[in-house]
């Protein structure tokens, strides 16, 4: 009996460890295989989505959470995450997604031919997620008000109207184009367009859209590697506002193949708006020198900036602001587009030329809009570079860009690399010898900004100066002692040292090696000549909006060194 009992025991203590083991398993494997499962539908889902994506007309984006309350055009159903198109703005839940794609059309870019020209189109209306404190064009009261998919919004003028104020003529009611028709490029112009290149007729300025005399159409240029991924949000609100074919990403088309569209549209009517920093702003301009020399100058565009950058100097000069954040609407950049007045801007030849190979190796030649430099800031920006080069991901943030450059300068103020630059190089301005001062850097300015915000040339404004301009033709050449002086500089504690104004600067640089750069384009360069002379004009737009205090000071202190010189006189 005790033997039967200790066998029973035993064989009941085995079938606990057993299951012990088994649900121990379970427990582990089950929600491996669950997270395996999942992994795999989410991914076979989201192949099926790209694919979706691909074969729509739609340019639809997939988002995890709406930034306002949605709801689902198809289902009606209040939906947090789903796909919205970056054209018309429908908004669809996951589900709906395909049905969606079957059931709206998109923003036409070009109008279907029915066998006649046109010279006008009716609304386009969408149903529901109207903008926020937009009013109905019928009855004036705010749209959007009820927690339900409620009320339409035309695609083209942007005008809102009630469910209950919708009515039959305004389905078929002509569309204006709304506060932007001067901007906007129509579709059934591109349609006219279209056909008049086949019938080999190029008199494109009889084909003024709205019979409207002040037709100015935008293109817009956005680098999305630019700034804090502003590129990419600001291109789905401006395709939202504009026809989608005036809004080009940099990255993915190069600016001398968008601008041909200016080819197709009225002779310097044109207005460009590059979304990026100063380098983009160059890259764009050298397409635009590419027309001239393809002898489309008569095509050529005025271009206005919306700073993404990091210094963002240019941008500053001409009254576009120092940086873009998203602080300002996208409706409110397009009025000061349309604002803006013309000018010039002029664009600068740098030649270098390397000693001691006998002029076998070609000059490097760069096309200058904002500075040259040798010395310390030539060197923070070398050092910027080349740490950007190696880890990119961690330069994407304007206020961390700005922080190494503080870090570099505040290194060479202990090493002072550039030290003795003044018996290194000689400096001549319009071919007369400037004897140099002890010095570690030299620098020669286009515009009135340098190093992201400081009036160089005109330093702490309390000493008498000839005044700068960006289209006089004329550089403005200075001098630093080291990384602190242009601190100190910065923050108006101490003037630069002006040696000169010139139409043609020539510098040569005799032993060693030393940092230089062009438009916040770094290099090490070793014993050389440069020389800067005058290339052409750039077409550029000005802001005259509100003036910083900054530049309320300089301009007092501008206008108050005239007087002293009109009383001298």
């Amino acid at each position: 009996m005790e033997g039967t009992e200790s066998r029973s025991g035993t064989s009941s203590s085995v079938v606990a460890d057993w299951s012990l083991v088994f649900w121990t398993l379970c427990s582990v494997i089950l929600p491996v295989l669950i997270t395996l499962w999942c992994s795999f539908q989410r991914s076979r889902r989201q192949v099926l989505i790209r694919d979706i994506f691909r074969k729509s007309k739609h340019d639809w984006h997939y988002t995890d959470l709406f930034g306002q309350p949605s709801y689902c055009c198809v289902c009606a159903q209040h939906i947090l995450q789903g796909a919205f198109c970056n054209c018309c703005g429908l908004r669809v839940s996951e589900g709906c997604l395909k049905k969606a794609d079957q059931l709206f059309l998109c923003k036409e870019i070009m109008m279907r031919s029915n066998g006649g020209a046109h010279s006008s189109m009716p609304h386009h209306w969408i149903r529901g997620n109207v903008p926020l404190c937009s009013c109905c064009m019928i009855c004036k009261q705010q749209c959007g008000t009820q927690p339900k998919l409620c009320d339409y919004r035309c695609v083209w003028c942007q005008y809102t109207v009630h469910d209950e104020c919708m009515m039959d003529c305004l389905k078929t009611e002509e569309c204006t184009f709304g506060e932007f028709r001067d901007l906007i490029i129509p579709p059934y112009y591109l349609s006219t367009i279209n056909q008049m290149r086949k019938d080999k007729r190029t008199n494109y300025e009889k084909v003024v859209p709205y019979c409207r005399k002040h037709w100015m159409p935008i293109i817009i240029l956005a680098n999305t590697r630019s700034g804090n991924n502003m590129g990419e949000t600001l291109l789905g609100e401006f395709k939202i506002l504009l026809n989608p074919v005036q809004v080009f990403d940099l990255s993915k088309t190069a600016p001398a193949k968008a601008l041909q569209l200016c080819t197709l549209l009225p002779c310097n009517a044109v207005r460009v708006l590059v979304c990026g920093g100063d380098g983009t702003v160059g890259w764009v301009l050298d397409a635009i020198d590419e027309m001239k020399i393809k002898g489309q100058e008569r095509y050529i565009p005025q271009v206005a900036i919306l700073p993404l950058g990091t210094g963002n100097d240019l941008s500053n000069t001409l009254g576009w602001g120092a940086g873009y954040a998203g602080e300002v609407p996208v409706e409110q950049i397009l009025r000061n587009v349309m604002e803006a007045d013309g000018i010039k801007l002029d664009r600068w030849k740098v030649q270098v030329t390397n000693k001691g190979y006998y002029n076998l190796r070609k000059p490097k030649v760069f096309t200058m809009n904002n500075y040259f430099s040798i010395g310390p800031d030539a060197l923070m920006a070398l050092n910027f570079h080349a740490h950007r080069e190696k880890t990119p991901s961690l330069f994407s943030s304007r206020i961390i860009n700005k922080a190494v450059y503080f870090f570099y300068g505040t290194k060479d103020c202990l090493v002072q690399e550039c030290k003795d630059l003044n018996k290194k190089v000689e400096l001549e301005l319009d071919g007369e010898r400037i004897e140099l001062p002890n010095l570690e850097g030299i620098i020669v300015l286009n515009i009135g900004y340098w190093g992201g915000g400081c009036r160089l040339w005109e330093g702490m404004g309390d000493e008498p100066y000839p005044l700068a301009r960006h289209d006089d033709g004329l550089l403005e050449v200075v001098g630093v002692h080291g990384s602190f002086h242009c601190a100190q500089i910065q923050v108006k504690l101490a003037n630069p040292v002006r040696l000169g104004q010139a139409h043609t600067v020539r510098l040569i640089l005799k032993s060693s090696k030393m940092p230089m750069q062009v438009d916040g384009e770094p290099w090490a360069q070793g014993p050389c000549t440069v020389t800067i002379t005058h290339k052409t004009h750039a077409l550029m737009l000005y802001h005259s909006g509100e003036q910083t205090d900054d530049e309320a000071s300089s301009m007092s202190e501008q206008d108050h060194v005239r007087e002293q010189t009109d009383e001298d006189v």
